[in-house]
């Protein structure tokens, strides 16, 4: 059998929350359930779940500021909004930081499930084209894996996909270290940068077997990916 789909469930109605989830798992999906936008932030750094169902009215942190904070480090994983909203400001705001789906309360089991899934196939399609090539490697953002000719797979964690994927969009240019560290560490103060530097030192490594490829450190700008 396959391995369930993960979703992440962040919705603050106990019996509403419980009904989703209950629903979800006898179509085989794992169902994380949050009751608040602080803690399914949590739980998204720690599950890295493959599909996100957020109710927008949370206590604590918002969908809407949670959908915000999880884009920004994330760019792929596919999100529905959940409200009772109704709104079309509310609508385009959801569309505006990021969701890619959005359902108004009351709505059937039946209807999420069939955008859920339509969601998935879509993703899945990106997945199978979105294959970057690195001189003898092959990247695939989406999975967070690194291939060297036919040898097994490499797993890269999520802030190495991040960081090397933002490298091979700007290949044979300086990214720019400052942009980077606000965009993936949150600010660029000295720690982050150091913990930066790590990272290009382990994306240094997973690289090294093609000798055409390296990743030059700019002083005073940023790194260069050259391949």
């Amino acid at each position: 059998m396959d391995k369930p789909t993960t979703i992440l469930l962040a919705e603050d109605e106990p019996a509403l929350g419980q009904i989703i989830k209950e629903s979800l798992e006898t179509r085989n999906f794992e169902v994380l359930l949050c009751k608040d936008g602080e803690v399914a932030y949590e739980v998204y750094r720690k599950a890295s779940p493959e599909l996100l169902v957020l109710d927008v009215m949370m206590p604590r942190k918002d969908g809407f500021t949670l959908a915000k904070d999880i884009r920004a480090i994330d760019d792929a994983i596919p999100i529905i909004f959940l409200t009772a909203k109704s709104q079309t400001q509310d609508v385009v705001e959801g569309f505006s930081i990021g969701g890619n789906d959005y359902l108004k309360k009351p709505f059937s089991m039946e209807e999420l499930i069939v955008r859920i899934n339509n969601l998935l196939n879509r993703t899945k399609l990106q997945q199978s084209s979105s294959l970057l090539q690195i001189g003898h490697y092959k990247f695939n953002f989406p999975k967070q894996l690194l291939q060297y000719k036919e040898m097994d797979e490499v797993q890269l964690t999520h802030r190495e996909a991040h960081l090397l994927y933002h490298l091979v969009k700007h290949k044979n240019q300086v990214l720019d270290r400052s942009l980077i560290l606000n965009k993936l560490w949150g600010n660029d103060d000295f720690f982050n940068a150091r913990s930066m530097d790590v990272f290009i030192t382990k994306l240094r490594k997973k690289l090294s077997e093609d000798d055409s490829i390296q990743i030059i450190n700019v002083r005073g700008f940023g790194y260069k990916l050259i391949c």
